[in-house]
């Protein structure tokens, strides 16, 4: 569907707009006029709201995701979702208030960081040079660890499970610093981050390592840290907005979101013994904005309705028992867990009942807008409802410095992203993270290596990911280690390749994901014990592998990314002492007795 444009706009809009097309156009760092003449952000924001239409003020409530790495750049896959053809164009026909960034291979948005920023500036450009001429908020989930969006030559973050093994707040701080001054220096003001779901569910098919701990107090005083670290380490211009999420908790899931509506078996209390402390402690450290989880909580509401949509889970708990006055956005409605019940009309509808300001990814971004301009023309939504979500949206703008400087200086990305200041400062963060869980034989640390054999899983492959963990490790470990992957799933074949290649190793380091689910890999580590030469496991994703192999020298990294992959072998050879301590409690199997306790974590 096409939006109308407005009939009228500020005269602070207008000055902004033609502020920031010119700044764009000599490719300066600010767009704004002079600080003077500036009204405060919460005036700019009332203003702007005013001179809004319905069509416009709906549009605001939206953030789509559109295809390419240019905004002007054709893409079929924006014909086939929205008629037109450039990522532009999707903005100026819908007037959206936001975009978000992904790097898979069908939205294809990133290639790299100075890409990213022409990206940025020329999506700004689009929305700035046509009503309602208001500065997009464009966003991304750039957690770390395996859900990092702008990988390499940008600094990469070990996950959060890997900052809750290092115990280290002010490491915390510090990698949201850097993931924000360098997202800043792209373009980008809103990352969906961090996870403040507390990881009680071994078996958890979605959150695992995105988590701090299976602790909510460590979960929550890590939360915290990050808030800090994303919002408050430098100017507005400089900083993101945080979102906490998935409220109200998506760590007991036993059901991925993505394909199915989890529902979760807790007491209120034990709700809010586990679940509440890091979204509590995300609202005190002053979070801009609230994620909502696709999740079904009988306790909190017994209707059956995914938290995204329930009034007395957003509007009675979040909005009313807990105060939050900022921004609330969904998780992507492209998820099934929030598609099993309603329509993708009806769907948008409901989360603004709920309390819900900004809607993630609509399927169908014309049907969800019309859905919503249709309950307010019939008297189900009023207008007023509509005002409160999009004065929310546009405060967050003016507060984050979007209005000030919507635009970024392309040149002086390099300076920025992934230099070697932020390299140095994530490689020692993650280096207190490795954790050694058993080292029964002795086997650490490897001070005669002789020739080491790295084998095992390495990830699928899947655009924007970083080199295969295995050849990572080997890389760093030196030219005395060959690496062979051997896929997430092995077959006889390539477990015979890595047994061959053992029997002339002095030692093997196998790597592990998801033993549980991998009947190839558990079959590989047997195999590899069987050839009698010495053997370390480790787990590179979620820590629980070791319930499902016995093998006498265990290693968790809760994350595979090249710096994870640095920080392992310095422990491995001996160079750093481990410092990780375990954030979740390890299982013997699914739901066997303890076999590494909380806290665990072995050293020299």
């Amino acid at each position: 569907m096409t939006i109308p444009r407005a009939r009228h706009r500020t005269t602070y809009a207008r000055r902004c707009a033609t502020a920031s097309i010119a700044g764009l156009l000599a490719v300066t760092a600010s767009a704004a006029p002079a600080a003077a003449e500036e009204p405060r952000p919460g005036n700019w924001a009332e203003e702007t709201l005013r001179g809004l239409t319905l069509e416009q003020k709906v549009g605001q409530l939206f953030v789509a995701d559109v295809f390419g790495k240019g905004a002007n750049e054709a893409h079929p896959s924006n014909r086939e979702k929205y008629g037109v053809d450039t990522p532009a164009e999707v903005v100026h026909r819908y007037q959206v208030g936001g975009v978000i960034y992904f790097n898979n291979a069908g939205t294809d948005n990133v290639d790299d960081p100075a890409q990213v920023a022409r990206l940025s500036n020329g999506l700004q450009r689009a929305a700035l040079t046509h009503a309602p001429h208001v500065p997009l908020v464009l966003s991304i989930d750039q957690e770390g660890g395996r859900v990092t969006r702008i990988g390499d030559p940008a600094t990469e973050y070990p996950s959060a499970m890997a900052l809750g093994a290092g115990r280290d707040a002010g490491g915390a701080r510090t990698a949201a610093a850097i993931n924000g001054a360098e997202l800043r220096a792209m373009g980008i003001a809103q990352d969906f981050a961090p996870d403040a779901d507390v990881n009680s569910n071994p078996l958890n098919p979605v959150i695992g390592s995105r988590s701090f701990s299976a602790d909510p107090a460590l979960a929550s005083e890590l939360v915290a840290a990050q808030v800090d670290g994303y919002q408050n380490a430098g100017s507005a211009t400089e900083t993101v907005s945080g979102a906490a999420k998935h409220f109200p908790g998506h760590g007991d899931a036993a059901t991925d979101s993505h394909t199915g509506l989890p529902t979760i078996e807790r007491t209120e209390q034990e709700w809010r013994e586990t679940d509440l402390p890091p979204f509590r402690a995300a609202i005190d450290a002053g979070i801009d904005s609230i994620m909502t989880a696709h999740i079904a909580v009988p306790s909190l509401d017994p209707s059956g309705d995914p938290a995204t949509l329930s009034k007395p889970i957003i509007g009675g708990l979040l909005r009313e028992e807990l105060g939050y006055e900022g921004v609330v956005v969904t998780d992507s409605l492209q998820m099934q867990g929030v598609r099993e019940l309603y329509s993708d009309a009806e769907i948008p509808v409901r989360a603004i009942e709920a309390g819900v300001d900004q809607m993630l990814m609509p399927p169908d971004l014309g049907v969800a807008i019309g859905g919503v301009l249709d309950a307010v023309r019939n008297g189900r939504l009023t207008e007023e409802r509509i005002d409160q979500s999009v004065l929310r949206i546009l405060e967050l703008k003016a507060k984050r410095g979007i209005v000030e400087k919507p635009f970024v200086n392309e040149r002086a990305v390099e300076r920025t992203v992934g230099n070697p200041e932020h390299l140095a400062r994530i490689q020692e963060v993650t280096d207190r993270t490795t954790t050694v869980l058993r080292n029964d034989a002795g086997v650490l640390p490897i001070t005669e290596p002789g020739k080491v054999l790295v084998t095992g899983w390495n990830r699928p492959d899947y655009p924007g990911y970083p080199a295969e963990p295995v050849d990572a490790l080997a890389d760093a470990i030196g030219p005395f280690a060959t690496p062979l992957p051997t896929g997430t799933n092995p077959d006889a074949a390539a477990i015979d390749r890595a047994t061959t290649a053992a029997t002339s190793a002095n030692v093997v380091i196998v790597l592990t994901n998801n033993l549980r689910g991998s009947e190839g890999q558990r079959a590989l580590v047997e195999e590899l014990m069987a050839t009698g030469k010495p053997v370390v496991a480790v787990s590179v994703q979620e820590p629980y592998d070791p319930g499902y192999a016995d093998v006498p020298t265990w290693v968790a990294t809760y994350d595979w990314r090249s710096v994870t992959m640095s920080s392992l072998a310095k422990v491995l050879f001996g160079e750093l002492s481990p410092q990780g301590r375990l954030p979740v409690t390890i299982p013997a199997g699914d739901s066997g007795p303890v076999l590494f306790p909380f806290g665990h974590g072995l050293t020299w």
